[in-house]
């Protein structure tokens, strides 16, 4: 790859405004995409999008993804700018929680806020990525697409329904030089692995070390994932390096899922 290889390339970031989409939108930036950040506080979208790396020009957007309809108010903005060649969807995971005593509303928010705003998202972008001739549509989801994770009920549910809607887009946008496929992290250093392993620890009645001694003893890596190395993941998908590889589920897990 060249030094910029993605000079000339926008790509919008969902949930960017900390944790893994700060990551991958610090990460394409530094391969020379100009970036259009996209999540629910403007705040902290600012700080992000004022500390980017690169020479592209960035932009930064609020949404709200568990109201879709915000969302498609804010698309029409962002495509009135310029197209955009690659989407990274990433959003904040369901509260954890066993299935067996899910509400259905669980449910329901859950599709809503990941599978609807994907697919909305996919819908505006797609039809400038099919007249650039080149499109990158990356779905951040979870290691639970292969391996369904203990206490993470509702999570695991939809997060299956995204990565089959991932797979069939895939086959249908492949002709038009467009790729989609998903980066399955495992636990990374976010805020939402410290929520799931308070909660573990409050719901045993232990000490939170004890639940991470747990979750790291089913890592072979001995350690939890950096937001960083699943960025990197991601940026080589966006690149034109990654043009033959489309419709797979990629686990940047330390090799904790077991099966292949």
């Amino acid at each position: 790859m060249t030094h910029s290889p993605l000079k000339d390339k926008t790509a919008l970031v969902c949930g960017s405004s900390q944790g893994i989409g700060e990551a991958c939108a610090i990460a394409l930036a530094e391969m020379g995409a100009s970036i259009i950040l996209l999540a629910r506080n403007a705040d902290s979208l600012e700080k992000v999008k004022n500390n980017l790396p690169g020479h592209g020009t960035h932009h930064a957007f609020q949404a709200d993804f568990s109201v879709p309809g915000d969302l498609e108010s804010c698309l029409e903005k962002i495509v009135s700018i310029h197209p955009i060649h690659i989407l990274v969807n990433n959003t904040g995971g369901p509260p954890a929680g066993d299935i067996r005593h899910a509400k259905s509303s669980a449910f329901t928010d859950a599709f809503r806020a990941h599978l609807l705003c994907n697919h909305l998202l996919a819908q505006a972008l797609l039809p400038g990525m099919q007249e650039a001739g080149y499109g990158r549509i990356i779905n951040i989801i979870s290691t639970s697409v292969k391996q369904p994770l203990k206490g993470l009920g509702v999570s695991n549910t939809i997060r299956a329904a995204v990565a089959n809607w991932s797979k069939t887009l895939a086959g249908e946008v492949a002709m038009h030089g467009i790729t989609v496929n998903n980066v399955l992290p495992g636990a990374t250093h976010t805020g939402r692995l410290t929520a799931i392993i308070g909660n573990k620890a409050e719901k045993n009645g232990v000490h939170q070390t004890e639940i991470e001694q747990e979750m790291l003893a089913e890592i072979p890596a001995g350690r939890f994932g950096k937001p960083s190395e699943i960025a990197a993941a991601v940026a080589f998908l966006a690149s034109p390096a990654a043009s033959y590889i489309n419709g797979i589920n990629l686990p940047v897990d330390g090799g904790r899922t077991a099966c292949l």
